[in-house]
């Protein structure tokens, strides 16, 4: 790589280019989480309905994907820190692409244990997927605009993150209803492929040199953001397991609107929103931020009805929006340079703590109470984070 190119990365990117310059990884996010999306609402009802398993069993498939993404973090954070970000961004779409090849494969399975042993198998290999793409996207983004830039590369990140897991959800249920698993499969091994294509096109960013701190010792310097992420992030993992499901059993149309509301309204506070943690300060954009997505998922459990619900999903998407960039900012500013990857990967490892609590626990509560106790028990977490927030601020975020 020239030593212009290397310039260019190492420098920060003016604020109006910055955005410019995030858009070829908004994409490949957008691609490599596409794998994610499709089949985030179409594998409940295929393990619920076609495989013939309960409640608690589909909360476990949601979650194992989040429990492999866990315990790869510290893996994807070093490869970022010492490789920079193309290679685990390689990687990872590979995984997620293999992953799909795993879902068609467990269709083709006479046996439903089979069939459901290669799903488990695919939702491991597509956690491994996403940790590697999404701490490669956020540390390469960040060494591409430069670290003034930091909230803004989270910020338009997140945008094609959850883009994706809006757009995939309604078109996962699309492809189902369509052709069943099959269709979804082969959608979720082609989007990581084509993500593939745009990863090699861009300039890479070296590693940056610096002392390694263990990995341990970035959590003891970031843990409280990610504490408060791990919180918030409960009731989004009760959505995206049981919210397609709640809207069947209640007979409601639009079970995939559902889902899509929540990214609509995550995308949208990003896009009009996601400069309020730098005008206002994170610590007061939380707090807020927090009370919205308590509300949001109040609506959700105590819904009548399907427009209620939708709203529900769309104001949980527009409190949790901010979450994430005003918690990440300060975490990365926890700690030097060098260890930037593993700081992010240590603090979107409290995501995956969170979703992985979901799944098993929200799942139990739905069998035994019903759907809407589940986006219940995520509305007490987040008062669970706001109340933790409110009781530390005055200490740093």
């Amino acid at each position: 790589m020239s030593s212009i190119i290397q310039e260019a990365i190492r420098a920060d990117s003016p604020p109006g280019r910055a955005v410019l310059h995030l858009m070829p990884f908004v994409l490949v996010i957008f691609l490599g989480y596409a794998a994610i999306g499709l089949p985030l609402a179409a594998l409940p009802i295929y393990v619920h309905q076609h495989l013939g398993y309960g409640t608690v069993v589909v909360g476990l498939v949601v979650a194992l994907q989040s429990v492999a993404t866990l315990l790869t973090r510290a893996f994807a954070g070093h490869l970022c820190d010492s490789r920079g970000g193309r290679t685990p961004v390689l990687l990872g779409a590979l995984c997620c692409a293999a992953s799909g090849l795993l879902y068609l494969g467990g269709f083709w399975i006479g046996s439903s244990a089979g069939s459901l042993a290669l799903v488990v198998v695919g939702r491991l290999l597509a956690g491994l997927g996403e940790s590697l793409v999404i701490t490669g996207i956020l540390a390469w983004s960040i060494a591409r605009v430069g670290a003034s830039n930091t909230g803004k590369a989270m910020v338009w990140t997140g945008i094609g993150m959850y883009g994706a897991i809006a757009a995939g959800g309604a078109a996962g249920l699309v492809l189902y209803n369509a052709g069943g698993l099959v269709a979804v499969s082969l959608a979720v091994i082609a989007a990581p492929l084509v993500a593939i294509l745009v990863t090699v096109a861009l300039p890479t960013a070296r590693g940056i040199v610096g002392v390694r701190l263990p990995f341990h010792r970035v959590v003891g310097l970031i843990w409280r953001q990610g504490v408060g992420l791990a919180l918030a992030s409960i009731g989004f993992g009760a959505i995206s397991a049981f919210i397609a499901l709640d809207f069947q059993a209640q007979g409601w149309d639009g079970a995939g609107l559902g889902l899509a509301a929540f990214g609509i309204g995550y995308i949208v506070t990003r896009l009009f929103c996601g400069h309020f943690p730098d005008k206002f300060g994170s610590a007061n954009v939380v707090v807020w931020s927090l009370l919205m997505e308590l509300v949001g998922l109040a609506a959700l459990w105590l819904a009548p009805g399907p427009a209620v619900a939708q709203v529900g999903a769309f104001l949980t998407g527009a409190g949790y929006s901010l979450v994430f960039p005003s918690f990440g900012i300060e975490a990365v500013k926890r700690v030097p340079a060098a260890n930037r990857g593993a700081a992010l990967g240590a603090y979107v490892m409290f995501f995956d703590i969170g979703l992985a609590t979901a799944g098993p626990v929200t799942g139990s509560i739905a069998g035994s109470f019903g759907y809407p106790a589940a986006f219940g028990a995520g509305a007490i977490s987040v008062a669970l984070a706001l109340v933790t927030r409110l009781a530390g601020r005055g200490r740093r975020a």
